[in-house]
């Protein structure tokens, strides 16, 4: 498995726990992450507040276009819906 490029903070209980089995969890992790983090999980969990024409941008085609823009027009928000 290649290895990702990402950050990650990892408690465990047992100090003790040896070098392959962190390994082991960390490309677990790696696993799960790699599927949960994709387009639609991401368009599930966020909105777009537009309240330059008072929208609530909800449906996947909107955000993806929204979020493949490199810069946001003024007062266009993208929130989480926790």
């Amino acid at each position: 498995m290649k290895n990702s490029n990402r950050d990650l903070l990892v408690l465990v209980k047992d100090a003790f726990t040896n070098q392959e089995a962190m390994q082991y969890e960390l490309q677990q992790l790696n696993t799960l992450l790699g599927d949960f983090e994709t387009l639609e999980s991401f368009c599930q969990a966020h909105e777009v507040f537009d309240l330059q024409k008072y929208r609530v941008l909800t449906k996947k085609a909107q955000l993806q276009k929204i979020i493949e823009k490199d810069i946001l027009k003024p007062f266009v928000f993208i929130c989480n819906k926790n």
